[in-house]
């Protein structure tokens, strides 16, 4: 790939679910190796790329406002680059370039491997194009050349889209897959940002795209059909994170349980082992009917990774979908210590006939009777690891009636989830039920909805939070906490900054790549990538009696905030420790250490 020419600033700011902030870690990375350097403000940047989300308003409505911004800025600065990257570039296509001119490039998140190359061709046409617009400036036309709109006429937007070119037949063929290259390259460069920053957790990807089609989501279409990667690089990958010091990863894919990669199936292209597209379930299973010497079911995965990879002391997966989740995965989970007792399952509704207009696949008694299972094979609280379920809800879906919504607030109850995400109904371009349902549920009523169930799993959520109390739990140390930050006088977007600034305590660099309290964020909240170094306006104090908070999580996924020596936090940062629970709220957790 062809490295980039003039300014190399960058600025990355992503929206959406953690298959984004792994996929902006890797392009982050790509461009890294290229010479780029990433910068914490958009206004310091030459080159501004936003990864964007199609899954909720809330997220995309940002990413216009930003877009928005820029045209005003670009009117003063003709050779700054912008970039739209995701499922909004792979949803609206050239149409955004129509809405949205100021936008010079746009990549799916099928393409990703190709943004480098886009890259540096926008910034050469850009700078192009500033020339042209200065030496317009002695024309006697200028008015129509420094015009940015019309200058744009002459420019070739940088474009890579995958439409459907992951549908046209039912397996890979024999032509390469590109894009495992980008997770490839990043199992070479682990920590994707500043070596002297280890992470202690990471992201690994092992399934792409999804095959269920639910009505309301856009995935299938903008993130094309489920993909498989082979397990020798999935376990590379997760040694090579292990040498450079995590010791936690969570396993990523849209419906992860799916996991299944048959060798005898499995394709080389120039000696590299190829993913392969997942055949689709029909039925649900206790066990993969295909399990054998020649697949690696997801069980296998999760045992071998557990087996062939010591270092990582902690191993998650999200997310999981209910109905083809076996006893297999189960049993593996029980039997291995180093699997987390977490698990994330959307449940979308409790009425059997929303789920069917959805296409969820499976009935409320299904759902229930999964996560029955779950705690048959999993629950253990007297042994200290107590198991702990997520899951998501959708209020005010076509049609949707006060019985429908009762049925969910049921489902909820019995349920008894640590936390569930909750959205109202918004129709996204390109679903299926954009199309073919009419939006009919008011907003008030989704508002009042939502707002009940939100308030319901908040008391669920506090009850299941106090009977922590008293028990003792190894806690992974996260970072320093929204409390502490804003002592040490850090604004409100740098604290939001993911991974890549480095805070400045008694000589040490810490990296607060999750910094704060999880419970505050919001789902599709945006984080930026960058690589700033900030020094808190107000010194910590490292006396003998002064403390700092410290952020950190359970196993089972729990918020955990302890009081610790200042003198020692940058030192457990990254580490995992023994605590017992003193107090509780809703959504986190107060302990003492051990």
């Amino acid at each position: 790939m062809p490295a980039a020419t003039g300014d190399k600033t960058v600025y990355l700011e992503t929206f959406g679910c953690q298959m984004n902030e792994l996929d902006s870690e890797l392009v982050a990375g790509s461009l890294r190796a290229l010479g780029y350097r990433f910068v914490a403000e958009p206004n310091d940047a030459k080159v501004v790329l936003y990864n964007t989300c199609s899954v909720r308003e809330h997220a995309e409505q940002k990413v216009w406002s930003r877009l928005g911004e820029l045209a005003i800025r670009k009117k003063d600065e003709p050779d700054l680059v912008v970039g739209v990257l995701g499922c909004m570039a792979e949803r609206d296509g050239t149409a955004l370039l129509k809405r949205m001119p100021q936008v010079d490039l746009l990549c799916g998140p099928g393409e990703l491997d190709k943004l480098p190359s886009l890259v540096a061709s926008a910034i050469t046409t850009r700078a192009g194009l500033a020339q042209m617009a200065r030496e317009a400036l002695t024309t006697t036309r200028a008015e129509d050349l420094i015009n940015p709109d019309k200058v744009r006429l002459v420019s070739a937007n940088q474009v890579a889209l995958q439409g459907s070119a992951s549908r046209r037949s039912s397996t890979l063929a024999a032509a390469e897959d590109s894009l495992e290259l980008l997770d490839l390259s990043r199992a070479i460069s682990p920590l994707d940002a500043d070596p002297d920053k280890p992470r202690a957790s990471a992201y690994v990807r092992i399934t792409r795209g999804c095959n269920k089609f639910c009505t309301y989501c856009v995935v299938p279409f903008t993130r094309g059909a489920e993909i498989h990667r082979p397990p020798e690089h999935i376990i590379d990958e997760c040694k090579k994170l292990a040498d450079a010091g995590v010791i936690e990863i969570t396993l990523l894919g849209q419906t992860v349980n799916h996991y299944r990669f048959e060798h005898g199936a499995a394709v080389m292209v120039n000696g590299l082992t190829q993913p392969q597209k997942g055949r689709s379930f029909t039925g649900g299973h206790r066990r993969d009917p295909l399990a054998g010497s020649n697949v690696t079911t997801f069980a296998d995965l999760l045992r071998r990774i557990h087996d062939e990879v010591p270092a990582i002391q902690r191993l998650r997966f999200v997310t999981s979908y209910p109905r083809d989740f076996g006893d297999d995965v189960l049993e593996v989970i029980r039997d291995h210590h180093r699997l987390c007792r977490y698990i994330h399952v959307p449940a979308q509704s409790g009425s059997d006939r929303m789920l069917k207009m959805m296409n969820r696949g499976y009935t409320v008694a299904e759902y229930l009777e999964f996560l029955d299972r779950c705690r048959t094979f999993l629950d253990e609280p007297a042994k200290g690891r107590p198991l702990m379920l997520s899951g998501d809800f959708i209020v005010g879906f076509p049609t949707e009636t006060e019985e429908d919504f009762q049925a969910t607030r049921d489902l909820l109850t019995k349920a008894r989830y640590k936390n569930a995400f909750i959205f109202k109904y918004s129709p996204r371009p390109g679903t299926i039920a954009f199309d073919k349902l009419q939006d009919d549920v008011t907003d008030e009523v989704k508002r009042r909805r939502n707002n009940e169930l939100l308030a319901l799993q908040n008391t669920i959520s506090d009850e299941i939070s106090r009977e922590q109390i008293g028990r003792t739990f190894e806690v992974m140390v996260e970072g320093f906490s929204r409390r502490t930050l804003r002592k040490m006088g850090l604004s409100g977007g740098q604290m939001r900054q993911a991974g890549t600034i480095a805070i400045t305590i008694g000589g040490r660099n810490i990296d607060p790549s999750t910094l704060g309290d999880a419970a505050e964020a919001e789902s599709g909240s945006s984080c930026s990538t960058g690589t700033s170094t900030i020094t808190p306006t107000e010194a910590l104090d490292e006396s003998d009696n002064a403390t700092v908070q410290l952020s950190c999580r359970t196993d089972g996924d729990q918020i955990v905030m302890i009081d610790v020596p200042a003198r020692r936090a940058a030192s457990l940062v990254g580490t995992i420790i023994p605590a017992r629970i003193t107090a509780a709220h809703a959504l986190s957790l107060q302990a003492e250490m051990v």
